[in-house]
This record gives structure tokens, C-alpha cells and sequence, in this order.
């Protein structure tokens, strides 16, 4: 599986061809910093792991008297685990909530078909977690000494997935007006 990184390098790269310093403007320009910080040696080397690894491939370029600069392009072998990356961090919910928002930066990427399908298996998944942790803290309401903050703890984890819920169905009704209206 794709760090995080490394998913957000190949989801813009599969826009376009770009090359290191292009890359790191662009993680600029979009505010990519607020929400998940990327140092730039982590762009580096994580351009070099991905190379390595045959998921993109650098050509050097030549641009007058400008140093020569290596530009980046997706292998199939790339486009096809960063497809999977995409479609898991959509599908799964984890309290690390950043791969989710890397995934639906990129989400239309994948095809709208399968951007739903993968949101409205996500949110089953929550539907049912929440149904899991209602319970639980009624379970936890009816004990007697039971600390607060034990039951405080369960009804954030609730507070977490009903919002995950709202995100996830806004999404998805979203991406089905987007086809209605094609």
C-alpha cells in the first residue's frame, strides 16, 4: 500500500508530467500544508522510492541555459496502485482521517462510478460503527462507576463517525447530481 505521501506525489503526477520543485509549488498552491505537512526532502525521497520502485519514470530535460531538470510520469504499474490507494482510503475509515481527504482530493480520478461505489461502502461501514457505539454507550451510561471520561472517550468516537457520515453522504449526493446533470 501507498504512504500518504507518496499517494498525493502520484495522484498529481498522473494529472500531469511535472518535476520536483513543480511538485513541491504545487503542494504549495493547493495548501496541502494545513492539513498534512510534506517536507520537501520527504518529496525527494519519496520521488526516488517511487522510482525505484517502477511506479513513475524521470526524464531529464534540458531548457536553455536552465539546469537540467528530471520530469516525472506514471508507469501503468503506478497508475494501477495509486487506483488502489485511492479506492482503499476511500472505502476504509480510520480515526487518521488524512487519507480520506488525500482520496477525495483525487476521488474523480478514479471514475465518478466507482468514487461512489466506494463511498457508499464506506458508508455502511459507519452506519454500522455507529450503530455499535450508540449501543456501547448506553452499555457504558447503565454501569455504575464507570469514570465520565471512559464514556466521554466512546461519544467523541461517535461525534467523529456521525460527521464522517454527513462528509461521506454529501459526497456521494455530490457525485450523483454531478451524473444527473450530464
Amino acid at each position: 500500500m501507498l504512504t500518504k505521501t507518496a499517494t498525493i506525489i502520484l495522484g498529481i503526477i498522473q494529472k500531469h508530467p511535472v518535476n520536483a520543485y513543480e511538485l513541491i509549488k504545487m503542494l504549495s498552491r493547493f495548501q496541502l500544508k494545513d492539513w498534512y505537512d510534506i517536507a520537501d526532502s520527504t518529496v525527494y525521497a519519496t520521488l526516488k522510492s517511487l522510482e525505484k520502485k517502477e511506479y513513475i519514470t524521470g526524464k531529464v530535460q534540458k531548457d536553455g541555459n536552465m539546469p537540467d531538470k528530471t520530469v516525472y510520469s506514471l508507469t501503468d504499474a503506478g497508475t494501477k496502485e495509486w487506483n488502489t490507494a485511492i479506492k482503499f482510503f476511500l472505502t476504509h475509515f480510520d480515526y487518521d482521517l488524512i487519507p480520506f481527504m488525500i482520496a477525495s482530493f483525487f476521488a474523480e480520478s478514479i471514475g465518478v462510478d466507482d468514487a461512489i461505489k466506494c463511498l457508499e461502502e464506506r458508508l455502511d461501514y459507519l452506519k454500522k460503527n455507529h450503530e455499535g457505539l450508540t449501543r456501547q454507550i448506553k452499555e457504558l451510561e447503565m454501569e455504575k462507576d464507570i469514570p465520565y471520561y471512559v464514556i466521554g472517550n466512546v461519544q467523541h468516537n461517535a461525534l467523529i463517525i456521525e460527521t464522517e457520515i454527513t462528509v461521506t453522504q454529501l459526497m456521494i449526493n455530490k457525485y450523483k447530481s454531478k451524473i444527473a446533470s450530464q
